[in-house]
């Protein structure tokens, strides 16, 4: 049997059996069933069969009864709790944890009945991933404090985020202005100690507004109140801070221009201290933006080249460093302007072969070079340097300057001239189209543009030929039709000259399938010179270009007895060959030349395999 303690049990069975209405129940033993079922209902266990039915049997039906309101009384109160405990869930936005039997049940129970929660409680909140609820018992502590500091306890809201006085009382505390929505707000609700308080603030603000008025040149200005917007300009003013656009705007818009002239000279100060740290010239004493130091910085600033006078300026004054920065920033911009793609100046040239920066120099070459290059579509020619080769041919070309023979000459012996199969200079005189690279091009153009001119200051008509022949090789036909169409051969006297403008004449139609206008000339052309082998050459690539191979063969020969040499045929061949449009007149021509002579022109035999238009 269990010992009991005699003293302590049976005065505490005595109360039980009063409590639950047992006393009429003789046994009073410590060991009795009555005492072990008293316990356990009073501390709220669950009573079992066994001694539901001992109660029935002894008779204690009032007991019974008293135990299951015991019961009853306890699930109520459970159920209470539970429903208190969802509102506070929902009240701080916790519906996605449960509570009821953990510390944060305890926390919200605490906040919410305004008692102060700890420091190691808001960090349990934090460390159980419910940094939300901390910072919400924060805000409440703290719009509670603020309510008793600003005499606003009385009022009823809880929640800062619930009531337009939380930011109220915020502004109060890190001394903002108040607007007159919050002053409004402050009478409605009657809070008549903070409206004292505020009124009080403001007495003191006014005096402060009046003041920066007087201080800053705005009296004129009438509007006193400090919820005026002149009066967090002129704090803004007197607090070094730097002013919006609007700010300025209103200031010129109220006519207040003592004071923007007070705003632009301080920027101006500001600006030019700045200034002197940036390109450390803090040495010199000079503090008035209209120095003319701060004139000499903003230049420096702007990446403007300093002139002499600035540069003995700053000598004087000992500024080597400011002189320094200025040059290496120059310089920087000189070399991000080449890094453009822009050129530089002959000043800027001068510029830094004064300073010695040389790097930038071959800088700017090289990078003039590589746009040369990819402009005229030789950027995969390696070269040695910029001093020779083709860096000067190519800015000759792009001055629109005329190049030497032995320009010439180099590029075509470092095949840069002509296309792939024009490995020599036979075909000059021929009159080819569509063919030619962009340095070939830039040539030719400059050279007609030369003719060209030179016809019109001396009148002298040989110059025609050549500039027309030049527009032909230059892709430009039409051109030379142009500058040729207006001829009085009537006034002509050599049958030379009227044979060449008529042969170039007939190229340049050739080149555009005007083929029977190009016949015509070619024809005109052997009239007034039989003996020129030239409008022979061109008749035969007009017959070719018609199919009329036996024909073309009769003029190739023909031209052949008058000095013409084969390679001109054969580029005649390879022009007809490479810008046939139709594709079964381009298989006619090469069928035929390789049945001729298969291996004179064995180069016909990739264009059975070639696309239209394809070059080689």
């Amino acid at each position: 049997m269990i010992n009991h303690n005699p003293q302590f049990s049976l005065e505490h069975f005595v109360t039980l059996k009063c409590k639950y209405q047992a006393t009429d129940y003789e046994n009073s033993s410590l060991s009795s069933l009555l005492y072990l079922i008293l316990r356990k209902a009073d501390l709220g266990m669950n009573i079992n069969d066994i001694e539901w039915n001992w109660l029935l049997d002894n008779q204690l039906l009032e007991t019974i009864e008293a135990i299951q309101k015991k019961q009853e009384d306890q699930a109520q109160a459970i159920c209470q709790l539970d429903a208190e405990f969802d509102q506070l869930k929902k009240k701080y936005d916790a519906s996605h944890i449960s509570i009821e039997y953990t510390p944060v049940g305890s926390i919200l129970w605490k906040l919410d009945s305004e008692h102060e929660i700890t420091d190691s409680e808001v960090d349990f909140l934090r460390k159980n991933s419910l940094k939300y609820l901390a910072e919400q018992s924060l805000e409440i502590q703290k719009f509670k404090h603020l309510k008793i500091k600003y005499k606003a306890d009385q009022f009823p809201s809880y929640f800062p985020e619930e009531s337009p006085l939380y930011s109220i009382l915020k502004k109060l505390e890190s001394e903002a202005d108040l607007n007159e929505k919050d002053i409004e707000f402050i009478q409605q609700q009657k809070l008549l100690e903070t409206l004292a308080i505020v009124n009080q603030k403001q007495a003191i603000k006014q005096a402060e507004f009046a003041e920066l008025k007087e201080k800053y040149k705005s009296t004129a200005y009438l509007d006193s109140s400090v919820f005026s917007p002149l009066y967090p300009i002129l704090k803004s003013l007197d607090e070094n801070k730097k002013l919006s656009s609007l700010d300025k705007k209103f200031l010129e818009d109220n006519k207040l221009n003592e004071t923007l002239n007070i705003v632009l000279e301080n920027e101006q100060k500001e600006q030019f201290n700045e200034l002197k740290i940036k390109y450390k010239a803090t040495g010199s004493q000079d503090s008035l933006p209209s120095s003319h130091l701060h004139k000499v910085l903003k230049k420096v600033d702007a990446n403007m080249k300093l002139i002499d006078q600035d540069i003995n300026f700053l000598k004087n004054r000992k500024l080597m460093d400011t002189i320094a920065i200025s040059i290496e920033k120059y310089a920087d911009h000189l070399k991000s302007t080449i890094k453009t793609g822009d050129e530089l100046s002959q000043t800027d040239i001068d510029w830094l072969k004064q300073n010695g920066r040389e790097d930038i120099l071959v800088f700017a070459k090289e990078k003039h070079f590589v746009n040369l290059k990819s402009k005229y579509d030789v950027s995969g020619y390696t070269d040695q340097g910029v001093s020779t080769g083709l860096y000067p041919i190519l800015q000759k070309l792009d001055k629109g300057n005329r190049l030497e023979e032995i320009d010439v000459a180099w590029l075509i012996e470092n095949k840069l001239f002509y296309n792939s199969y024009y490995s020599d200079y036979t075909f000059y005189n021929t009159y080819n189209r569509n063919y030619s690279n962009k340095i070939f091009i830039a040539y030719h153009t400059i050279e007609a543009t030369f003719y060209e001119q030179e016809y019109q200051k001396t009148g002298n008509q040989w110059k025609l030929p050549n500039a027309s022949s030049h527009w032909r090789k230059a892709n430009e036909p039409k051109r030379a039709l142009k500058l040729t169409e207006n001829i009085n051969f009537n006034s002509i006297r050599e049958n030379k000259l009227k044979s060449a403008l008529l042969t170039t004449r007939g190229g340049a139609f050739r080149d555009i399938d005007q083929l029977d206008q190009a016949e015509t000339c070619a024809r005109k052309a052997i009239e007034y010179q039989p003996n020129s082998h030239h409008p022979y050459t061109l008749m035969g690539a007009i017959c070719f270009e018609r199919g009329q191979f036996s024909e073309g063969e009769h003029w190739f020969e023909e031209a052949i007895q008058r000095g013409a040499s084969p390679k001109d045929q054969d580029a005649e061949m390879k022009q007809i060959v490479k810008n046939a449009k139709d594709e079964n007149k381009r298989k006619k021509v090469v069928e035929y030349l390789l049945s001729k002579d298969p291996n004179r022109y064995s180069w016909a035999k990739s264009y059975l395999k070639k696309p239209k238009n394809s070059g080689q």
